[in-house]
Parts: structure tokens; C-alpha cells; sequence
């Protein structure tokens, strides 16, 4: 039976046709279960699982990956430091030692000044630095064998930094010189000598640098540079390489203790100088008479010449060969017999070793009123005076 609604209704009749709903539009209600129930409890407990278990597992799990990875890589390290032989290593530092300790002497000056040297002549001649022995005549030494003698200073060279001594003691051992030209670079070098008087002491490092200059005010040095430790009371000992050969005079430091930095005259300068002191008593030098230094570039390039090419004469001494052939004070020498140069410490070392007496074209540049000037000058080579320091 159909009721009709209240007159006072504000209710809008449902037209029957318009309130059906599709079928396909509803998804129909699964009635509540106990196994259902169970379903749910099983998914909230792993997702709890998940949230709590899963990253300590999977930390473990990297873990054990980190660890296996540590393992095989200690076990490659073990199998290949038996194929090394480290041991080996260790008998090579040794073996240095015990070669090259036995011509190793402390020295001791009147003055009180301390230092090492090294035998390198079984008739007693040894090599050490000048700043070590000053003008002494005569200094104590003692040798590696604890034995305690005199030795006469043969002669000493400032400019070079080398000096040698000639003792009469009998039974002594000469260390052989080596090729410091024929070093490279990281190559292992060993320091002995007797820094803060500790005799019998050995440092190792490698070769840092070759042909340093401008370490001193000597125009004559270069320098090899290692980072075996050096101290005072090592100046004058020997730089070694892995045979025992000397390959350098240790000699200086960066500030007053080594602070990762020391400087060895290089053998074959130091051997040069060696037999020179040792056959005339001092060393004679071919001489110019002039200061030269580095020319800046702003003054190249007013001379009109390649930045880095030529070597600026900064003072001329008088009554000199440079004072004779008409050289000045603010000349530019391009080359020398010849050969360019741009490195004054290389220049005075070309002078130095050219013969003494002969004639040798310098080729320079000057600035006249005129303008700018290339002249050639013939220079007469002179001897370099004992007591002059340049």
C-alpha cells in the first residue's frame, strides 16, 4: 500500500527510477571471520618485525660483509709481506749501518765547536764541513772504535763549506765516494754522525730535491735535500746510499733544530773540493771580479730579451779582470764562452772551474744613451783571491 507523505513535508519524493544503483558499483562485504582475524594479527606482527628486526639483521649482515672484507684484506697483506721479506729491508738498514759507522769520527775544536766527519782516505785524510772547524789547526777526533786522536786541518774552503783533516792515526776504514749526479729522487739516503754529541747515530729518508741553491749566501753551492733527520752536531758527516757509498756532506738545516728539511753538499762537489784542499791546501778558482744576480723580468723585458734569459752583473769589483775588460754595474751577461745562462750560483761555478789565465768571449747586453747595445768583451780569466768570499 502506498502512504502519501505529510502535507507539511519539505521532503522531495524519490522517483523510484532515479535510486538504483548498479551492481557493478558496490563491492560487496566479506562477513567478519576468526580466520580472518588471525590474518590481521599475522600482518601487524610483521609489520612490527619489519620495524624493530629487519635493520639490526641487515646491519649484522654489512657487518659480517665489512669483516669478511677486512679479513681478506689482512690476508693478502700477511701473504705478500712474506713474498716481500721485510726482513730482508731490516738487514739492508743494518747491513748500511755496520758499513758505513766504522769511518764515521766525531770532532771536537779548541772553541768548544762539535761535529762530524767521515774518512774517506785510509792515510788518515777526512772530509768535513768548514763552519765546523773554522780556523782551527789542529781539532780532536774520535773514532768508532772509541779511539781519540789529533788531526791537522789540510785546508779549508768557506765558499764551498768543505774542509779536511789529516790524522796519523793507523787501521783506519775509508768509506768509498759515490755519484750524487747519478741519485733520483725518492731514492732511500742514510745520515750519520753525532747530533747533540750522540755518536754512532744513523737517520734515513729519501732524496727530497736535487740542485738547491740560494740556500746560502754562497754563489757556489747547491744542495741535495733529504728528510733524514739532521742536527747540530751532524754537519760534516756523511749522506749515504744503499751501498754505503757517500753521496753527500750533511751541512744544513732549516732553523735551529730539524724540522723535516736538511741539506748535504753533493759528493761530486764535495770530492772535487776534497782533492783540491787535500793536494794544494786551498782551492784555486777561475774569477770575474763581479756580483751577479737574478735579473727581474721587468728588466728584461726594457732590455728587450727573453724573460729568464741572461744574469744581471750587480757590482764589479776594481782592478779585476771584469774591471779591466770594461764590464759595468748593470751589464747583462747572455752568455759566457758561448753558453747562455740564467742562473747566477751556475755562472760563478762556470768561472770558477774555467782555466785560469785563458781568454773567454762574454757576450752582454748594456743600456747606453744611445739605447740599447750588444757588445762582445773578451775577458783574461784571473786566479780568485784566498780571502775574498765572492
Amino acid at each position: 500500500m502506498y502512504t502519501e507523505p505529510p502535507s507539511n513535508s519539505d521532503a522531495t519524493p524519490i522517483n523510484p527510477e532515479d535510486s538504483r544503483v548498479e551492481s557493478s558499483d558496490l563491492t560487496p562485504l566479506a562477513p567478519s571471520s576468526p580466520s580472518n582475524n588471525a590474518g590481521k594479527l599475522i600482518g601487524v606482527f610483521l609489520v612490527l618485525l619489519a620495524i624493530f628486526i629487519a635493520p639490526n639483521v641487515a646491519s649484522r649482515f654489512q657487518y659480517a660483509l665489512t669483516e669478511a672484507e677486512e679479513r681478506a684484506r689482512l690476508d693478502v697483506a700477511r701473504a705478500n709481506l712474506q713474498d716481500f721479506n721485510l726482513n730482508q729491508l731490516s738487514t739492508a738498514f743494518r747491513l748500511v749501518a755496520q758499513a758505513v759507522e766504522p769511518s764515521v769520527v766525531n770532532i771536537r775544536t779548541a772553541s768548544g765547536q762539535a761535529g762530524s766527519g767521515v774518512i774517506v782516505d785510509s792515510a788518515g785524510y777526512i772530509v768535513t764541513n768548514h763552519h765546523v772547524v773554522g780556523k782551527q789547526p789542529t781539532v780532536q777526533v774520535q773514532l768508532h772504535d772509541g779511539r781519540r786522536g789529533v788531526a791537522s786541518v789540510v785546508g779549508t774552503d768557506e765558499v764551498s763549506d768543505v774542509a779536511v783533516l789529516k790524522t796519523e792515526m793507523e787501521n783506519l776504514i775509508a768509506a768509498p765516494w759515490g755519484d750524487s749526479d747519478a741519485l733520483s729522487v725518492g731514492e732511500m739516503v742514510w745520515a750519520v754522525g753525532s747530533p747533540f754529541s750522540l755518536q754512532k747515530s744513523i737517520t734515513f729518508g729519501i732524496l727530497s730535491g736535487k740542485g738547491r741553491r740560494g740556500i746560502t749566501q754562497s754563489l757556489y753551492q747547491e744542495f741535495l735535500q733529504t728528510d733524514a733527520a739532521v742536527n747540530p752536531g751532524n754537519s760534516g758527516g756523511p749522506l749515504v746510499n744503499i751501498g754505503g757509498e757517500i753521496v753527500g756532506i750533511n751541512t744544513a738545516i732549516v732553523g735551529p733544530t730539524y724540522s723535516g728539511i736538511s741539506f748535504s753538499i753533493p759528493s761530486v762537489l764535495a770530492k772535487e773540493i776534497y782533492e783540491r784542499l787535500r793536494d794544494d791546501g786551498w782551492v784555486k778558482r777561475g774569477y770575474l771580479g763581479v756580483r751577479p744576480e737574478l735579473l727581474a723580468d721587468r728588466m728584461a723585458d726594457e732590455l728587450e730579451i727573453d724573460r729568464g734569459q741572461g744574469v744581471l752583473i750587480a757590482h764589479v769589483q776594481e782592478n779585476t779582470p771584469a774591471a779591466d775588460t770594461g764590464l759595468q754595474k748593470g751589464d747583462v751577461i747572455l752568455t759566457w764562452n758561448g753558453n747562455e745562462f740564467s742562473d747566477p750560483t751556475l755562472l760563478s761555478r762556470t768561472i770558477a772551474s774555467t782555466e785560469i789565465g785563458s781568454s773567454v768571449p762574454i757576450e752582454i747586453v748594456r743600456i747606453t744613451p744611445d739605447g740599447l747595445a750588444k757588445k762582445t768583451l773578451i775577458v783574461k780569466v784571473g786566479t780568485k783571491p784566498r780571502m775574498n768570499s765572492q
